[in-house]
């Protein structure tokens, strides 16, 4: 059987074990030191206790005085007398008022003239005396004939301050460190309640971070980003993400460069200068709309993020359309194209199957002469008024083709009479798509408009290497949103007229982007519709048709 991997605790229970861990560490240096302070504290108060006390009693004209007088005698001390004198009585009123553990006093060479055990009178001090009769003042810890004690040795001098013997205090270890214990007591207390405080200041802590985190740990946190990393930067749609507040939390690379930003993150949404079109699908006031930002076609499609319950902001997705807008356009233009080839080769069939029959009827002068007319008038005879004014071949057909599109419903377009192109279209696909979008909006307006016949014109004009045209309708002309600007669309919402979709906002990029422009001549009212003129550079070639013909 496959061996099960241990379970690893989580997050939360590693960080708390290393908190108290770290805590408890913390309290017991701390504890420890306090101990080493308090400790010698106590034992630097009881030297210092013990040496006034030696200093005081060495500093008695009495003590002075009878101490001088047996340093002298060259005879030995005599313990009876020493056991009942003033000295031992002097030493045991300073010990029992002090709480001393002893008093003892010495002569020059010693010998103990005072001490708390009677039967030690007489003897010679078990510790050294040397350096306290050469006039320093000791203060130690060291164990005598009354075990450790904390004892300070002062010398008693006589009236010419020479050292004649020495006053030593001392007190007892045990009696030291007596408010130790309580003292451990108050640290220990202490200590615990430091523990209690940490451990619920972090179980306050864990809560805090887990409610930001929603729960989510560590580790997942970390495979979070990586795959947010991977996502983000590993697509070519923008991605931008807002918190409740409006504030930019992610904003990847390709967010970046189509909406023109730079590091927003961590910056308000209202404060990157960003487009009202994007505000608004930001926002959620519109949740997939297209829009032109620069001279890109942009998608844009907001989610709300909710997770548990709780609303964590939106999420934009940024799609970058321009360049299938552009082949949708191109596609139109041979779709328009294929209609009116379409048109032509039926229109065609249909006069050559006429002019077989006229042969088949040996009605050859007739067939000579329907077969000249068709030489020409042109193959086709498309539904628009003054085309033959038009001579380059890919207007000709494309507005016929216009033509023929308006016809089906309801409406004549018609070529107006100060048209003038002298030289050939070049850039094709920009002409088909800006006047094409024009033409197709104006008959929408005509169509929606109450006057009748319903009827859409177009002037084109060339000005050196450009192409200027104007278009006009019958229709109930515009109405008072500016129709070039980009706005934000629904995209199951139908496209309107003149401008109430993304047709002309990218038109007029179109336009602009040759070095031309788009703009309303006249918006049209109650007895006239809206006339739009547009002007694409570099679209002209300013040979005339005759030239390119005969070259």
């Amino acid at each position: 059987m496959p061996k099960t991997m241990p379970t690893r605790p989580r997050f939360a229970t590693r960080a708390l074990l290393l908190h108290l861990a770290t805590v408890t560490l913390v309290v017991a240096l701390c504890t420890g030191v306090y101990l080493l302070l308090t400790v010698q504290q106590l034992r630097a108060e009881a030297e210092s206790t013990a040496l006034g006390i030696a200093r005081t009693l060495a500093e008695d004209p009495q003590v002075r005085a009878e101490v001088a007088r047996i340093s002298l005698s060259e005879s030995a001390p005599d313990a009876r007398d020493l056991r009942s004198g003033d000295l031992q009585r002097i030493a045991s009123d300073v010990t029992s008022r002090t709480g001393a553990l002893f008093v003892v006093v010495t002569d020059d060479n010693g010998i103990r003239l005072a001490h708390p055990t009677p039967s030690r009178i007489g003897e010679e001090v078990s510790t050294p005396y040397e350096e306290v009769l050469a006039g320093a003042e000791v203060v130690d810890w060291q164990t005598g004939t009354l075990g450790e004690s904390a004892r300070a040795k002062v010398p008693v001098r006589d009236e010419a301050g020479t050292p004649v013997g020495e006053v030593s205090v001392g007190f007892e270890r045990s009696g030291v460190f007596d408010d130790l214990p309580p003292l451990l007591t108050v640290i220990g207390g202490t200590a615990a309640g430091a523990l209690a405080l940490a451990l619920l200041a972090f179980l306050l802590l864990r809560r805090r971070w887990e409610r930001l985190t929603l729960g989510v740990q560590p580790e997942e946190l970390v495979a979070l980003v990586q795959n947010q990393t991977a996502v983000l930067d590993g697509v070519d749609d923008g991605v931008i993400a807002v918190d409740t507040r409006g504030v930019v939390r992610v904003s990847n690379a390709a967010a970046d460069r189509l909406l023109g930003l730079d590091d927003p993150v961590g910056r308000p949404l209202d404060g990157l200068g960003l487009p009202a079109a994007v505000l608004d699908a930001m926002t959620g006031a519109l949740t997939r709309a297209s829009t032109i930002v620069g001279d890109r076609m942009l998608y844009l499609d907001s989610r709300p993020v909710v997770r548990d319950g709780h609303a964590l902001g939106d999420v934009l997705i940024v799609r970058d359309r321009t360049d299938l807008v552009a082949l949708t356009e191109r596609l139109e233009t041979v779709r328009t194209m294929t209609a009116a080839l379409r048109v032509q080769r039926h229109e065609f069939a249909n006069r050559m199957h006429v002019a077989a029959g006229l042969i088949d009827a040996d009605r050859v002068s007739d067939a000579r002469a329907f077969l000249g007319e068709l030489v020409e008038r042109g193959p086709v005879a498309f539904p628009v008024a003054g085309l033959d004014l038009l001579g380059d071949p890919f207007l000709h057909a494309f507005l016929g083709a216009k033509g023929v599109e308006a016809g089906e419903r309801g409406v004549d377009l018609r070529i107006a009479e100060d048209t003038q192109l002298i030289g050939n279209v070049t850039a094709a696909e920009d002409v088909a798509a800006v006047l094409g979008n024009l033409i197709d909006n104006a008959v929408a307006a005509a169509v929606s408009g109450v006057r009748t016949p319903r009827w859409v014109e177009v002037a084109v004009l060339d000005d050196g290497d450009a192409l200027v045209f104007t278009v006009s309708d019958s229709g109930p002309g515009l109405s008072d949103i500016d129709p070039l600007s980009p706005r934000p669309r629904e995209e199951d919402a139908a496209d309107g007229v003149h401008g109430h979709g993304i047709g002309l906002p990218l038109s007029t990029e179109i336009a602009r982007r040759s070095g031309g422009d788009l703009w309303v001549i006249d918006s049209g009212g109650p007895d006239s519709g809206a006339v739009f003129a547009a002007r694409i550079g570099g679209a002209v070639d300013a040979s005339p048709h005759d030239q390119k013909e005969n070259t």
